[in-house]
C-alpha cells in the first residue's frame, strides 16, 4: 500500500473519511484536520458502538499507513504495551556463552527486545508514520495514564538498560474512551479532544446506505427511526451505530422488506444486548414502537 500524505484541508479530511466509508460531520473532520497537521494526538470520547475505532481503521487505510492497535484491559502494564526483555533465550545465550568459552553476550540488545505496540509506534517505516490506537483507555489503571505522559509528550520511551527510544517522525495517534470513568487532565492536555454522539436520523442513515447499499430504503428508514426510539428510552445500555449496521445486515439476509412486529422480536438480540432491555421490549411495546415510528415516518414523507 503506498502511503499519502495527510489531508492539505477540513474539505479534503471530510472527503478522506467520505471514500472510506465513514459518514462524518464537519466538527470532526475539522478536529482530525488539526491533530494531523499540527502532530497531535486526538483524544475520541463517545458511547460504545459511535465510530471512535473505526476513525483509526479509516486513517490508516486512507493514508496506507500502518495500523498499531493498543487494546486496553485492567491491568495492562508495560511488558503487554511497550516491551519486555526475551528472558527465556537470554538465559539460552548465556548458557550458550559458558558451554563453549566465548564471551557473555549483550542482554540488553535489540536481538533480545520485544517490541509491543507503544514501542513499535516509534519505529521507522518507508510508508511513513504509522497510525496507532489506544483503544478504550478507560478500562486501564491511572498508573498506565501516567506512563503515557511521556510518550504523548516526546514521541520517547525510555528503556532502562538502554536508554530513551525517540520517533523520528511521530505516530498518528487515536485515543478512545467509552467514558467509564475520566481521564486524567495532564492527559487530555495532551491531545485535542471530541466528543463523539449518536448520529441524527439523517446522518445514521446516510451510515446504513454507506454501508448497507443493498438495504431496502424504506427499510432502512424504519431500522434507524426504531433504533433512534430506543435510544430515548432508559434502557441498561443504548444501541450503537454498530449495533444498527448488525440489525440491518441481519434484515438483509433474512430477505425482509420492512419491519414486523415479529421479525422486530426474533432479531432482538441483534440490537440490544441485555436481557432486561430484550424483555421490556417483547410483546405490545415493539407493536407500540414500531406502529410509532411509522407514523413518524409518514409525517415526515413529502
Amino acid at each position: 500500500m503506498m502511503a499519502l500524505p495527510v489531508p492539505d484541508s477540513v474539505d479534503d479530511t471530510l472527503a478522506l473519511l467520505t471514500t472510506q466509508g465513514y459518514v462524518g460531520d464537519r466538527a470532526l473532520a475539522t478536529v482530525l484536520f488539526l491533530a494531523l497537521r499540527l502532530g497531535r494526538p486526538l483524544f475520541l470520547e463517545g458511547e460504545a458502538g459511535v465510530g471512535k475505532t473505526e476513525i483509526a481503521k479509516v486513517l490508516a487505510s486512507g493514508l496506507g499507513r500502518r495500523l498499531i492497535r493498543l487494546q486496553c484491559y485492567e491491568g495492562l502494564d508495560t511488558a503487554a504495551a511497550v516491551y519486555e526483555w526475551n528472558y527465556p533465550r537470554q538465559m539460552l545465550e548465556i548458557r550458550r556463552a559458558e558451554a563453549s568459552g566465548s564471551p557473555p553476550p549483550d542482554l540488553f540488545s535489540d536481538t533480545f527486545l520485544i517490541r509491543r505496540p507503544l514501542l513499535q509506534a516509534l519505529d521507522s517505516d518507508p510508508a511513513g508514520p504509522p497510525v496507532l490506537l489506544i483503544d478504550e483507555l478507560d478500562r486501564t489503571d491511572e498508573p498506565f495514564e501516567a506512563y503515557l505522559l511521556e510518550v504523548l509528550s516526546e514521541f520517547q520511551i525510555t528503556i532502562p538498560e538502554t536508554g530513551p527510544v525517540r520517533a523520528a517522525r511521530p505516530p498518528i495517534v487515536i485515543l478512545t474512551s467509552n467514558r467509564t470513568r475520566e481521564i486524567h487532565d495532564a492527559l487530555k492536555r495532551r491531545c485535542f479532544y471530541h466528543w463523539l454522539d449518536y448520529p441524527d436520523f439523517a446522518r445514521e442513515l446516510a451510515i446504513i446506505s454507506a454501508r448497507r447499499p443493498d438495504i431496502p430504503p424504506d427499510l432502512a428508514r424504519q431500522v434507524v427511526a426504531f433504533v433512534q426510539k430506543l435510544r430515548t428510552m432508559e434502557l441498561f445500555k443504548a444501541p450503537g451505530v454498530a449495533e444498527t449496521l448488525d440489525w440491518a445486515s441481519t434484515l438483509v439476509e433474512l430477505n425482509q422488506t420492512e419491519l414486523t412486529a415479529a421479525t422486530v422480536e426474533s432479531t432482538l438480540g441483534v440490537v440490544l444486548k441485555y436481557q432486561d432491555d430484550i424483555a421490556r421490549l417483547m410483546g405490545d411495546e415493539s407493536a407500540r414502537l414500531l406502529m410509532q415510528i411509522r407514523a413518524d415516518l409518514s409525517r415526515a414523507a413529502p
